[in-house]
């Protein structure tokens, strides 16, 4: 029993069908061409034989007497070519005078001819007056006598030329060609592009939703690989992110112990030490739960105008007295998750405000990014560091020391939170001192995606 082969949709099997389909098109094509345009596909009057019935008529007709010559013409006459004699040229009632052909220009027709000179004129439907009913295709041909003879084939033309016919066939290949590919590449480059905007979207989001198994064989197989790959990292982080903040849970009742031990101790100097280090891992808990909150949480995007936001983080420092400059448009509407966004400018902000002066914040909207730059003047930050104060729990001695209250995850936060945006957080010094932070957010559709 024969077995059966499953289909398969490949790459390969795509681009044979779209070759042999772009070809059958181009045979259909031109099969239509030939049949719309009619005549003018036909090949050239010298390749069918008539101009060998004009010429064996026109020698016969010559060496006839002038009273038969209008029977012979009858009799010479069929339905691919009429034949009229006539003494003279106004009795054709043609539109006028036609088209000379030098006989030394047609080689077929001078051999045809037996090298006899003969004035020949050609006419098409386009010399006649506009629809006319007369207009039609007419070769006059003088003989010895100055009689004429008039050959007409009936719907016909002269031809197209072989250039002319090469050049049409090859445009309808090209046609044909471009047509097929072009709804073939489509239907394989959507599937292929959906696939990018999810892998895109994941590099944002580490809650997006595994891909939509879809295209050929081998985009499938991608896609299948891909799911399961991001289905791994994000049940990776899930379990460290639910491990560490557990342990820092954890943490918390043996530090109350300890805490309340260090009450009972007699020497007051090292019970005072003991509580201000204890009170410190406690906070650096306190943090690393709240850090770790963040990373499992996921906020809904949403529309919001970014410019009031960033005014709120203003006014809670005005509150404080604190003075922050701001610079930018009065309205922005940004598509993004707010509370995430309003939590990077403030951790930001509060560094500027902690260690330096005359803090300020300028949004800048282009056509690719938004922009929400924190400057301040103050001792900075030394070059080599630049990079080190987005490590979590990293504080910098003894500009940024422990009495301030920050445990290192200021930063590190901030920029975790802006690299989900599909941004991220840059720093550097001013000239003539001061720190620049510029938070760089994409733009994002109104609507989600």
């Amino acid at each position: 029993m024969m077995r059966l082969i499953p289909h398969v949709d490949t790459l390969r099997r795509r681009i044979a069908l779209t070759i042999v389909t772009a070809m059958l098109a181009s045979l259909l094509l031109y099969a239509l061409f030939v049949q719309v345009a009619g005549v003018w596909a036909k090949p050239p009057v010298d390749q069918i034989g008539l101009l060998d019935q004009v010429a064996a008529t026109t020698r016969i007709i010559q060496a006839a007497p002038a009273h038969i010559r209008p029977q012979l013409a009858a009799a010479a006459s069929n339905p691919t070519l009429g034949v009229f004699w006539s003494q003279h040229r106004g009795d054709f009632e043609l539109p006028g005078p036609g088209t000379s052909i030098d006989l030394n220009n047609s080689p077929v027709l001078h051999e045809l001819l037996e090298g006899a000179q003969h004035k020949i004129e050609v006419f098409q439907p386009a010399n006649w007056p506009a629809e006319s009913p007369q207009a039609r295709y007419v070769m006059l041909l003088q003989l010895s006598d100055n009689s004429w003879l008039s050959f007409t084939p009936p719907q016909r033309s002269w031809g197209m030329s072989s250039a002319l016919r090469f050049a049409v066939v090859i445009a309808l290949g090209l046609v044909a060609t471009w047509l097929v590919a072009w709804f073939a590449t489509r239907q394989l480059a959507d599937p292929l592009q959906r696939f990018t905007n999810a892998v895109q979207r994941f590099g944002t989001d580490l809650n997006a939703p595994a891909i939509e198994v879809e295209g050929p064989h081998e985009i499938r197989q991608a896609i299948i690989a891909y799911n399961t790959m991001q289905a791994k990292i994000q049940q990776f982080i899930a379990e460290r992110t639910h491990m560490l903040a557990s342990i820092s849970h954890d943490l918390r009742a043996p530090l109350t112990r300890i805490r309340l031990r260090c009450e009972f101790l007699e020497d007051i100097d090292q019970q005072r030490k003991l509580i201000r280090d204890t009170d410190e891992m406690q906070s650096m808990i306190n943090y690393a739960l709240g850090f770790f909150r963040d990373e499992a949480r996921q906020e809904p995007a949403t529309t919001f105008d970014l410019s009031e936001l960033l005014q709120t983080v203003i006014d809670d420092y005005s509150d404080q007295g604190i003075v922050v400059d701001f610079s930018g448009p009065a309205h922005l509407v940004y598509f993004g998750r707010p509370v995430d966004i309003k939590r990077i400018t403030a951790n930001v902000l509060e560094n500027a405000v902690k260690y330096a002066r005359h803090p300020r914040i300028e949004l800048i909207n282009d056509l690719r990014t938004v922009r929400i730059e924190v400057s301040d003047e103050g001792p900075g930050i030394p070059e080599s560091e630049l990079e080190n104060v987005f490590v979590p729990f990293f504080r910098l001695e003894p500009s940024r020391n422990r009495n301030t209250g920050g445990v290192g995850l200021g930063l590190s936060s901030a920029r975790a939170i802006a690299r989900k945006h599909g941004g991220d957080l840059l720093l550097q010094n001013r000239k003539g001192g001061g720190l620049f932070a510029q938070i760089e957010l994409p733009h994002a559709p109104l609507k989600p995606s």
